[in-house]
C-alpha cells in the first residue's frame, strides 16, 4: 500500500533474497527506507540497486554482536530513525536427535535463534531511542509442527516463536511492537534443492487446504501490515502464512532425507 511507510527507515537482516527481499521491497514501495543486511555483499549490492535510491545495504554476519550493532547503526546513519524492523535470517540442516553432531545443532541455533536475538536487542534500542517501532522475525511452520530429522530446526524456530512473545512483552512499554509470521514452503535461494524435487513438493502441498507453494510475495504481505499502523494493536503474535498448513502435520521426508545419509543421521 502506497504511502504506508512515508519517511520510516528499515532494517532487514537477509534483505538480499528471499523473503528477506520480498519485505524490503514491500517496504520500498510502501515509501519507506531500508538497509538491506547480509553476509554477501555481492548479493546486498544488487538488491539494493533493484529497489532504488532508497535503499542501501551493509554486510553483516548476524553470528556476531558488533557486526549487528555496526549495521543497525548504519541504518540510522545513513538514513535516519530506526523505525521498521523484519529478521529473515536462517539456515537449515538435516539430523535425527539419535545422532546428529551437537556442533551442528549449536551452529543452526546460533543463527536462526540467537541471531535472531541479537538483531532484535540492536533494533529495540535504535527504537526505544527513536521512540517506538514494529518489528517481525520471520519464523517457519517448523516452529509449530514437527519435521522428523529436522529436529534443530524446528527447535530454533520454536525458540524464535517465544522470543517474538517475550520481546513484545518486554518492549511494548517502549512503543515497540514484535510479531512473527511462519511460512510453510516457499520457494527461495535456501529451499531451491527441496522446491526442485517433486516428492518434497507433494508432501507439503498434500498437508495443505489451500494447496499451492508459497511465494515471498505471500509472506512480503502480512510482514507489511505487521509493520504498518493497520496492525497497531497487535503485538506478541506468531502467525501462520501457510495455506493453512499448520492446521494438519508436518512433513515426513525422511524417506527422500535417507537416500542421502547415514542410516538415522
Amino acid at each position: 500500500m502506497a504511502g504506508r511507510f512515508d519517511g520510516r527507515v528499515a532494517f532487514v537482516s537477509g534483505g538480499g533474497t528471499g523473503i528477506g527481499l520480498a519485505c524490503s521491497r514491500a517496504i520500498v514501495e510502501g515509501g519507506g527506507s531500508v538497509l538491506l543486511a547480509g553476509r554477501r555483499e555481492d548479493v546486498l549490492a544488487r538488491a539494493a540497486e533493484a529497489l532504488g535510491p532508497r535503499a542501501t545495504f551493509a554486510r553483516c554476519d548476524v553470528g556476531d554482536d558488533e557486526a549487528v550493532e555496526a549495521a543497525v547503526s548504519a541504518a540510522e546513519k545513513r538514513l535516519g530513525p530506526l523505525r521498521l524492523a523484519v529478521n529473515a535470517a536462517g539456515t537449515g540442516n538435516i539430523g535425527s536427535v539419535l545422532n546428529g553432531p551437537t556442533r551442528e545443532f549449536q551452529a543452526l541455533v546460533e543463527t536462526n535463534l540467537t541471531g535472531v536475538y541479537r538483531c532484535l536487542r540492536a533494533e529495540a534500542r535504535a527504537m526505544r531511542a527513536a521512540g517506538g517501532g514494529s518489528i517481525v522475525n520471520i519464523s517457519s511452520i517448523a516452529g509449530a509442527l514437527t519435521h522428523r530429522w529436522m529436529s534443530a530446526y524446528c527447535a530454533s524456530k520454536a525458540g524464535v516463536n517465544m522470543l517474538t512473545r517475550c520481546a513484545a512483552d518486554d518492549l511494548g512499554e517502549h512503543g515497540i511492537r514484535v510479531n512473527a509470521v511462519m511460512p510453510s514452503l516457499v520457494p527461495t535461494e535456501l529451499t531451491q534443492a527441496m522446491v526442485s524435487i517433486r516428492a518434497v513438493t507433494d508432501e507439503y502441498l498434500r498437508r495443505m487446504p489451500v494447496a499451492r507453494l508459497g511465494t515471498p510475495e505471500d509472506v512480503a504481505a502480512l510482514v507489511a501490515f505487521l509493520l504498518s499502523d493497520e496492525a497497531s494493536w497487535i503485538t506478541g503474535q506468531v502467525i501462520g502464512v501457510d495455506g493453512g498448513h499448520t492446521i494438519r502435520q508436518g512433513p515426513d521426508m525422511v524417506p527422500l532425507f535417507a537416500q542421502g545419509l547415514p542410516v538415522e543421521r
